[in-house]
């Protein structure tokens, strides 16, 4: 029988339950929150610490062939500073840490849900046998859908009911979890050497543009009524002046009803928006655009974000966007990496080095700052880094420190080369808001949870759910830039499935973790079975019976059932 709990008189902060701060206790039996535990619990004093729910990642690269490959090609990036203890294994890395360190470090800053955001279907098995590697957290991954050539045929020919059947196979063979979008028919164009920078350019020999495919996909998910709504890197990434290519897309959104039966209210995720709200025609005239991204954001509710911010280190772009890597190298001139992924998707890796010396570079950081401060609804509005293009994700507690503390990041702000610039070109230093610790639980628990679907799961501290608990030693009365910092670095304890797997800090135990996927029911479609058995034949270099995933690949599945037949 596993060990009861009572963590008794910590600062309690649960969207789920809309409590604020109150000092109360937390009991756990049986791996899950409950009212009440016997006499025998074992105690742990939270007096004057913080409490919340363990933390859910919506959105970081952290398995995978792109994941890996980063790692070989970046040996300077393996800094072995960590040894085995005896509860731990070797760990490495640092903005593409091992998968032993992806696990324990998410685990010491207190998260429980980790999702990883890009799987190509051709390499799920791959991808789940790295989930399966990474120790503690409970794990999903999002299958590519927006460069998908099956996708592209059925949508053009207005075939509503192949679209969904083909969504469903896929879904289940790979093991996925929800729709992902990167670059909407821009990846395709780049197996031509071409790209599709506005949301109405075409797909070359596809007669199909991004805006169709991701209002496709997105009707077809709401059809579903899967857990999350579509997943989308849209086009047009990190060039100046593509925030209208942005609001093009989030406008796609207006009129479409979501199918809210997991919970979720929105229908279109919007993922690392830093990189989507750059204003100017140039580098030279590069500006901030969040106040017009967030004023949409915040008047449509059909929509959620993250925010994608820039921590300021050398680290390692990737992603399925393969033609932005391309033009990425051509900026830096550092070594580049690329695939084609047949019929599905493409991908690049290129290092990089965000430097506070370069006013590019600090305006992006002030751009992430931004959106975060901006944003009216912090259940709608998530808090990454896109791990690890604009970051790694072990200095989340660092970019709290800054949106909690205005002090904190104007001092950092202040040591910039181009400061003036900077301010010139952004509206951070006029911001004075400060992130709550109740507004950091809705935009790190429970605003992810009830966007994944899972929220009556995860994200919450209610009786019923997971015991995924997280011990801080702060609160409200020291909130100071580096005291949050140093907190969320290194939790004091962490609860996953009410196992003790951090205390004082330290790695103390792996549990049986857990894989999510979704398993949507559509009724038998003949016509999707032959076509994806000619293009096995005829195109893929894969057979099809070695394309599934299987148990072995995916062990201790959580399997959420939908019926949409």
């Amino acid at each position: 029988m596993a060990d009861e709990y009572i963590i008794r008189n910590g600062h309690v902060y649960d969207p789920k339950q809309g409590i604020k701060g109150d000092v109360m206790d937390i009991c756990i039996a049986d791996g899950k929150i409950v009212s009440k535990v016997s006499g025998k619990a074992k105690e742990i004093d939270a007096t004057g610490k913080t409490v919340m729910a363990g933390a859910v990642e919506i959105h970081a690269h952290v398995a995978g062939p792109k994941v890996n490959e980063g790692r070989n090609y970046r040996p300077e990036d393996k800094l072995f500073t960590c040894k085995a203890t005896g509860k731990t294994r070797m760990e490495g890395g640092f903005s593409i840490p091992t998968t032993f360190r992806t696990g324990y470090n998410y685990a010491r800053m207190g998260y429980t849900t980790v999702m990883e955001a890009a799987m190509p279907p051709l390499y799920a098995r791959h991808v789940h046998e790295e989930i399966k590697d990474t120790p503690i957290v409970d794990q999903g991954a999002y299958p590519v859908f927006g460069n998908n050539w099956f996708v592209f045929e059925y949508l053009k020919n207005n075939e509503e009911t192949n679209v969904n059947a083909y969504i469903s196979w896929l879904l289940r063979v790979t093991k996925g979890y929800a729709l992902k979008l990167v670059n909407p028919g821009g990846s395709e164009a780049w197996g031509w050497g071409k790209n599709c920078d506005g949301v109405h350019d075409p797909v070359p020999y596809f007669d199909i543009t991004p805006a169709e495919i991701m209002t496709g996909l997105m009707k077809a998910n709401e059809q579903l009524g899967l857990p999350h709504s579509i997943h989308v890197h849209t086009n047009n990434l990190g060039n100046p002046g593509n925030f209208e290519t942005t609001l093009d897309t989030f406008r796609l959104t207006e009129g479409v009803k979501p199918n809210n039966k997991f919970g979720r209210e929105q229908v279109f995720h919007h993922t690392h928006v830093q990189f989507h709200s750059y204003g100017g025609d140039n580098w030279g005239n590069f500006e901030s655009k969040a106040k017009e991204i967030m004023s949409y954001v915040n008047q449509n509710k059909n929509i959620t974000i993250d925010l994608g911010c820039v921590t300021l280190d050398e680290t390692t772009t990737m992603t399925a966007d393969g033609p932005f890597e391309h033009h990425l190298t051509e900026l830096n001139h550092l070594k580049w990496a690329n695939l084609d992924v047949e019929l599905e998707t493409s991908s690049g890796i290129v290092p990089y080095v965000y430097s506070p010396d370069i006013k590019v570079c600090a305006i992006q950081w002030a751009i992430g700052l931004e959106l975060g401060l901006l944003a009216k609804d912090p259940m709608r509005t998530y808090i990454t880094t896109d791990h690890p293009n604009a970051g790694p994700f072990t200095r989340y507690p660092r970019v709290f420190g800054w949106l909690m503390d205005a002090k904190y990041r104007n001092e950092r702000l202040s040591t910039f080369k181009h400061s003036e610039k900077v301010n010139d070109a952004t509206s951070l230093g006029s911001l004075d808001r400060e992130i709550t610790l109740y507004e950091l639980a809705q935009m790190t628990r429970a605003g992810p949870a009830k966007a994944l679907g899972l929220t009556n799961m995860c994200g919450g501290l209610a009786p019923g759910m997971d015991a995924d608990v997280s011990v801080y030693n702060i609160n409200a009365d020291r909130l100071d830039g580096a005291s949050i910092e140093k907190a969320f670095s290194s939790a004091d304890q962490v609860f996953k499935s009410g196992v003790l797997v951090v205390d004082n800090n330290e790695i103390v135990a792996e549990p049986a973790k857990r894989t999510f996927w979704v398993d949507v029911k559509v009724p038998e479609n003949k016509q999707v079975e032959r076509d994806v058995a000619m293009k096995f034949l005829k195109y893929y270099s894969m057979n099809l019976g070695n394309y599934e995933v299987s148990d072995h690949f995916a062990p201790h599945p959580y399997v959420i059932e939908v019926d949409a037949s």
